[in-house]
């Protein structure tokens, strides 16, 4: 059973959306927030808060079973929010804080 700390994620997944099933789908040019969400994680395993390899492991673990359902190249993102709760780094409050300032300047665009 998964804490509720962690449904603030899966507002994230919009109404039918599904997970890529061919390769055409998985490939193709990073987006601009996949890289600076890698370069961000990067930062994160430098200063010691996130290894980039439990993280990877986790992306593993979590995308084939509690994110299943996200596309590809979002879990990542997800699994990464995911960590920084289990970790305490951040809270629920701080994250739906931040998704929400997100969406309203994407609004504003």
């Amino acid at each position: 059973m998964m804490s509720d700390g962690y449904r603030v994620l899966f507002q994230t997944l919009e109404p039918g959306s599904r997970r890529e099933s061919s390769l055409p789908e998985l490939e193709g040019k990073p987006a601009p927030w996949e890289s600076s969400m890698q370069a961000t994680c990067e930062c994160l395993s430098w200063r010691g808060t996130l290894d980039n390899l439990e993280r990877r492991e986790a992306e593993d673990e979590l995308g084939e079973t509690i994110y299943l359902d996200f596309p590809v190249r979002a879990r990542s993102a997800v699994v990464t929010a995911h960590a920084l709760l289990d970790l305490g780094i951040i809270d629920e409050g701080e994250l739906r804080s931040k998704m929400k300032a997100v969406r309203e300047r994407f609004e504003r665009e």
